[in-house]
């Protein structure tokens, strides 16, 4: 059994999961925590610095983003003013309720982080209890609104230290004093002494926030948590892992509509140093089947269905505007625009807000949004009315467009190609149409699609297979190979006995895991447009373990699940990619992609089925 639980020092050799080699926490992506609402999310380093938050949404602006600059662009950071000899942190129990331990010469103390489930008004609350002996401490809050570029007006209002500009205000309680705290100060904490700080979050034009009890917020807050962990329906083995990974999930839920953010972040490089920085604080529609199968397998029902309601929302009633990705409260427009005035993590350029490539052509999305439909109907057991509209509407968009290139699952940046995995999405809806007219009993011919349905594989197979290599290709008349061909298997598409996949698989292998973890596929500014190279693409490589198990390849899938598992951070985080040379996390984080792939691996391999799975 793989546990969360127990605490782990910075100092461990990178062995497993939760080891840093480290000596100064706090800079590498992976040296984070989550903290969260259910509105929007906090990253919190090793070294008690909050160094990424949005607010009030995820989708806001933020005004804590030094992860992505410098001090100067915003932060909190509470720790001790000695130097730091060991850092010991993690979750309390089952909750979003962060401990951090600091051991210095003078004593131990520790440092407790949570958000309380929003009410009204966000709060982060922050209170440090001493442990051992008498521990100097230092507070510095730099609120910096507009993504960090605005210096907010300080003053002091109603019995809180203050920071207003724009739109945003931030309103400081706490302290050692009767008087509201310094957005800095210094202060000594003793052994069993406690200290607490809460920020919370307004409009300047608003009441001022009422003051938080933090002792009632964190009892309410761990009652949530562990109320809502109390719920999960979790496989053997993995349990703790997916717990964790389920809860992570459930922080990046914009719970008045039910979407999932693909990552609470924005800005944090695919390459280091290099220009592959998006933003992730949107709901893509190819996640969607893997959502709606971690929520299902898990038993979260009402989170399943406040998914699908979102999902049907956003995409409305005309399969010809699909997009590949919404706003958490369904937004269409998501305009790309970069940040000047941030650096970027590690220097990584341009630091970009929006997502431009909501405006893309790409296939599998309609594959994507079929097969929800068809599980969905297959877990009520029924199809209703306008699930049957809705898939056949798609079913009759992609017979007018599937021939057509386009950029791919991977939204592609370079120029348009048949990608094979996008004509096989394309011949999934189809053939979710033709069984949910078998299975259903609809009035509609089916002979037409199921003949359609047969022209799309024979041409998958003709044009998308290089028979000469004994593998499918990444498009048409390629040479290299891509991690989403997986999907065939795993769709369906073909059996896991053909030994076409089994052709696949070896190509994959050999051309897309240098150090035993899968990359998406070769970056080549031909096909992505890009510069730079990527690190390891973590989904892919959870894909690949199912792919194993449906092979009958069964230790080599525990051993690369096993493996995977192993890359999450001390508090079982994981980011969308992995760069094995450097033994370090890339891309924004926590990646709900990556953790939605865990969970849906573990209990794939758990229940020991190698039939056919949408992953």
């Amino acid at each position: 059994m793989i546990s969360t639980e127990s605490a782990r020092t910075s100092e461990a050799p990178r062995t497993g999961w939760g080891s840093s080699t480290r000596k100064e926490p706090g800079l590498l992506i992976e040296d984070h925590a989550l903290l969260g609402d259910l509105y929007t999310a906090a990253l919190v380093a090793k070294d008690g610095s909050i160094d990424f938050l949005c607010l009030p949404d995820f989708d806001s602006d933020a005004c804590f983003t030094s992860l992505l600059g410098t001090p100067d662009n915003g932060r909190w950071k509470l720790a001790p003013k000695a130097p730091v000899r060991e850092v010991r942190r993690r979750y309390r129990g089952k909750t979003l309720i962060l401990e951090t331990e600091f051991v210095t010469d003078e004593g131990t103390v520790r440092v407790v982080d949570f958000m309380p489930i929003r009410k009204g008004t966000p709060h982060v609350v922050r209170w440090v209890e001493g442990v051992r002996g008498t521990v100097a401490m230092r507070s510095e809050l730099r609120p910096r609104f507009a993504n960090g570029y605005t210096v907010p007006l300080v003053s002091r209002k109603d019995g809180a230290a203050t920071a207003i500009a724009g739109p945003d205000a931030v309103y400081f309680r706490g302290g050692t004093g009767k008087e509201p705290p310094p957005f800095e100060s210094e202060f000594t904490v003793q052994a069993g002494q406690r200290v607490p700080f809460v920020l919370s979050w307004a409009r300047p034009y608003d009441d001022v926030p009422a003051a938080l009890d933090p002792e009632a917020a964190l009892s309410e807050t761990q009652t949530y948590w562990e109320d809502w962990a109390s719920r999960l329906h979790l496989p053997p083995h993995y349990d703790d892992v997916v717990a964790r990974s389920l809860l992570t999930l459930k922080a990046c839920s914009f719970q008045p509509s039910g979407a999932l953010v693909a990552a609470p972040t924005f800005g944090l490089p695919e390459t280091p140093g290099g220009e592959r920085n998006w933003d992730y604080r949107f709901c893509w529609i190819r996640d969607s089947v893997l959502t709606l199968n971690a929520l299902m397998r898990a038993k979260l029902l009402d989170e399943a269905d406040a998914f699908g309601h979102w999902l049907e929302h956003a995409v409305g009633g005309a399969p010809d505007q699909l997009q590949i990705m919404y706003g958490i409260r369904g937004e269409r427009r998501l305009t790309e625009v970069t940040l000047d005035w941030l650096k970027g993590y590690e220097g990584a350029r341009p630091v970009r807000i929006g997502n431009g490539a909501y405006s893309q052509f790409q296939l599998d999305v309609l594959g994507e949004f079929a097969a929800v439909l068809y599980i969905h109907a297959e877990q009520a057991g029924k199809l209703t009315e306008r699930g049957q509209k809705a898939l056949h509407s798609l079913a009759t968009r992609v017979s007018e467009v599937w021939t057509e290139p386009d950029h791919g699952i991977w939204e592609m940046r370079g120029p348009t190609h048949s990608f094979t995995a996008s004509k096989v999405s394309a011949w999934i809806v189809i053939d979710c149409w033709v069984r949910a007219i078998e299975k259903y009993g609809l009035k509609e011919d089916k002979a037409p699609w199921v003949k359609l349905r047969q022209t799309i594989h024979d041409e998958v197979c003709s044009k998308g297979y290089d028979a000469k290599r004994g593998t499918f290709t990444q498009y048409y008349g390629s040479k290299g190979v891509d991690a989403s061909l997986l999907f065939i298997p795993l769709s369906g598409f073909l059996p896991p006995e053909d030994p076409r996949i089994a052709g696949t698989v070896k190509a994959i292998e050999e051309e897309l895991m240098p150090d035993g973890l899968v990359l998406r596929y070769r970056t080549e500014a031909s096909v992505d447009g890009l510069s730079g190279e990527e690190g390891a693409f973590l989904a892919c490589s959870f894909w690949l373990a199912n792919t194993y198990h449906m092979l009958g390849r069964t230790e080599d899938a525990r051993k690369l699940f096993e493996k995977l598992v192993g890359l999450c951070n001390d508090v079982g985080l994981l980011a969308e990619e992995y760069l094995p040379g450097q033994r370090r996390m890339i891309g924004n984080f926590p990646q709900a992609f990556s953790h939605l792939a865990l969970v849906n691996s573990a209990y794939f391999l758990a229940e020991g089925n190698k039939a056919a799975m949408y992953s």
